[in-house]
């Protein structure tokens, strides 16, 4: 089973990446939330990886993040949801609001992912609160990102909205900015405006 992956990017696009583990390459699909927050290829990445399998298949899934990996394995926990469509959800919301919508009951939220239709935003927000544990770990592996995102998210989304950005893209590109480290408001701004100019 791989756990994680510590290489060089070769290859990156929104879905997928390749990386190179000493001269093994790697074929991992990644949400884009992940995506946004990757450098260069050439650039070195980490990746904490499900590795999928199947009669037929064996697939990678890699995560920037602790949270992403976790909620990654409980949403293909639920009925009728299987590896691909939980990458779309990540890939439409980012982590941690993903986890306050389904804490909030809020199905509409939800709905607003591309991909996920009434029916399935209400399974997710009703098997998936279940399977949230008291102590998830809302930080994401950085230094008090929940904390972060309530002084910064909305000025950050606000910034973005104003120079004509959509929101799901908008929201994407702040996740990846707060997740990415510390740093001013101008700084996490410019990191959020690197990631859309990708």
């Amino acid at each position: 089973m791989i756990a994680q992956l510590r290489g060089r990017l070769v290859e990156k696009h929104p879905n997928r990446v390749i990386v190179d583990v000493q001269g093994v390459g790697y074929d991992v699909q990644v949400p884009l939330s992940t995506f946004y927050g990757l450098g260069e290829p050439g650039s070195d990445v980490v990746f904490r990886v499900h590795t999928h399998v199947r009669e037929d298949t064996l697939a990678l899934f890699g995560f920037a993040t602790r949270l992403e990996l976790q909620l990654f394995q409980r949403l293909i926990g639920i009925t009728g949801i299987g590896p691909r469509l939980a990458l779309a959800v990540l890939s439409g919301i980012e982590s941690a609001e993903l986890v306050r919508a389904v804490r909030q009951g809020d199905v509409a939220r939800l709905t607003g992912i591309p991909g996920v239709g009434k029916k399935t935003a209400e399974r997710i927000g009703l098997e998936l609160k279940d399977r949230l544990p008291a102590g998830l770990d809302l930080e994401s592996d950085g230094p008090d990102l929940e904390g972060r995102e309530t002084d910064m998210r909305g000025d950050l989304l606000s910034a973005l909205l104003n120079l004509g950005y959509h929101r799901p893209l908008a929201e994407r590109a702040v996740g990846a900015a707060l997740a990415a480290g510390d740093g001013t408001f101008e700084q996490i701004l410019r990191q959020a405006l690197k990631a859309l100019a990708r």
